[in-house]
């Protein structure tokens, strides 16, 4: 988004090749980014076939949007009304599919399947995300690292892109050499026990609920992860601090603010925020004051919350959702990306902090590394459609899963479930259902079972007034079905895990 004209791919890859990390992320430190989104809408405005058509209908002139209140009245886009409403070239600066070199495509979790068209300059910005995190949480600028892929590889999204990253950051002098097992257990583990020992760091990159499974895997058959200094690279769910304590007891990690980073990514436009060790230390902050979090993100639930880059990403707050703005194969000016969550600047999310008499800043300093980012905040909860109903209260993933995390119960569970409604198994009352994948090699019987209901009924009544207050008290406890890891009714192997069923 720097220029109102697409960059051609070699002065995209020599821009970032040939800018130190600080420089690149100067812009986004002293500017809200408004500038260079009022030039992305000029250019695509101009370019942009099927935009233009869109402009045209609403009798939208653009030459008249000059401020942010105009900026404000442009339509809202989406892939509805906008992407599958018109052919592919037609999305494209110039009108010609040709200008982009690769497909990416979204996992369809909430309908079919969403192509992209992508170019190689469109990588660079998204491998600035990477960068941010490899250096300033993984100091691999000074570790010879091996960083592991393991998102499901092919047309999906998550692990062509994250490979392209990497081999982008090696490029760039970092001492980065990168493997591609893709979501495959087995293959993960050979290339982890033959190859990490000759590395200073292991990242391993992937889905949480998937990292978990794999480095459990690796702890039943004996594998010992400490002396590899894991780091995990994650998207696609929200977690919470007790899963990240958990995993990083496992692998015999030590500081959680440089453990692990959770990327905010959508097909659409690659990789919109990070985590960074100023944003981890802040949500650890807010994971023991749930109050203050419901006062911060209007909700007692804790989000994934990351720094971005307002001059590559332009976020707005519509009615507590998400829009952007940013250069991609397919530039979009406002598009509506529905994810529920928020923003906030740097400097009013530090002061928030504070009241609370915390000094996170401090405690980055403590630990080493640069100092925090001036970079604003960005906040996005868990997929609403993996929610679920129960007597008029939202029962949301992210509270069911802390339940299984609680300490009596997580050694024996993967971490994965299935929330359902049913209907009959109590006269004219519904009942929430939750089935439970054990872990490998362990087995349940019906006192394991309630156990895991009074563990997430916990967390149900604690985190959720909703739920405290709807359901009728003989209906709150959830019934629990254990069941196998891999079982295929409700936990098949190898496809994109959904938390509920409606």
């Amino acid at each position: 988004m720097d220029d109102a004209s697409r960059p051609d791919p070699l002065s995209a890859a020599r821009h970032f090749l040939e800018t130190p990390l600080g420089r690149l992320l100067q812009p986004g430190e002293s500017g809200d980014g408004f500038e260079q989104a009022l030039a992305l809408f000029g250019a695509v405005a101009g370019g942009v076939p099927a935009y233009r058509t869109l402009l045209a209908e609403q009798g939208i002139d653009p030459a008249a949007v000059a401020g942010e209140a105009d900026f404000q009245r442009l339509p809202l886009l989406d892939k509805k009304s906008y992407n599958r409403r018109f052919k592919l070239d037609d999305l494209v600066l110039g009108g010609s599919l040709t200008r982009a070199d690769f497909f990416a495509v979204s996992s369809g979790s909430t309908g079919e399947p969403t192509f992209w068209p992508r170019a190689q300059a469109d990588e660079y910005p998204v491998a600035v995300r990477f960068e941010q995190v490899f250096r300033d949480a993984f100091r691999a600028q000074e570790k010879r690292t091996l960083a592991v892929i393991c998102f499901a590889l092919g047309t999906w999204v998550g692990g062509m892109f994250t490979a392209a990253c990497m081999r982008h950051l090696s490029l760039k002098g970092y001492p980065i050499v990168t493997a591609t097992p893709g979501n495959k257990i087995d293959e993960i583990l050979r290339v982890v026990q033959r190859l990490s020992p000759q590395f200073e760091q292991t990242v391993l990159l992937g889905y949480p609920p998937f990292l978990k499974e794999l480095i459990d895997a690796g702890r039943a058959q004996g594998l010992d992860w400490s002396p590899f200094d894991v780091k995990l690279v994650m998207a696609g769910e929200v977690f919470s601090e007790t899963w990240r304590d958990l995993v990083a007891e496992r692998v015999g990690a030590t500081d959680p603010l440089r453990f692990s980073a959770s990327l905010y990514g959508t097909a659409d436009a690659g990789v919109l925020g990070n985590e960074t060790p100023l944003s981890v230390a802040i949500r650890r902050v807010l994971a023991e004051r749930p109050e203050a979090a419901q006062q911060l993100f209007g909700d007692t639930r804790l989000p994934t919350l990351c720094q971005y880059d307002p001059t590559a990403r332009y976020f707005e707050s519509i009615d507590g959702s998400l829009a952007f703005s940013g250069w991609n194969g397919v530039p979009l000016v406002r598009y509506h990306i529905a994810d529920r969550g928020g923003i906030l600047g740097y400097d009013a999310m530090l002061a928030a902090i504070r009241d609370l008499g915390a000094d996170p800043v401090a405690e980055v300093r403590s630990t080493g590394g640069p100092d925090p980012r001036r970079l604003p905040f960005v906040w996005v909860f868990g997929r609403a459609d993996f929610t679920v109903s129960f007597f008029g209260a939202n029962v949301f993933p992210e509270t069911v899963s802390l339940g299984l995390e609680q300490p009596e119960v997580r050694a024996h569970v993967t971490g994965k479930f299935v929330m359902e409604v049913k209907e009959g198994l109590a006269g004219d009352k519904p009942r929430l259902t939750i089935a439970v994948e054990l872990a490998r090699g362990a087995s349940g019987d019906d006192e394991f079972g309630e156990l895991v209901a009074i563990a997430i009924l916990t967390q149900l009544r604690r985190l959720n007034s909703e739920f405290a207050n709807y359901v009728p008290q003989e209906f709150q406890k959830p019934l629990v079905s254990l069941y196998p890891t891999g079982h295929p009714d409700y936990f098949p192997v190898g496809v994109k895990h959904r938390y509920s069923r409606k």
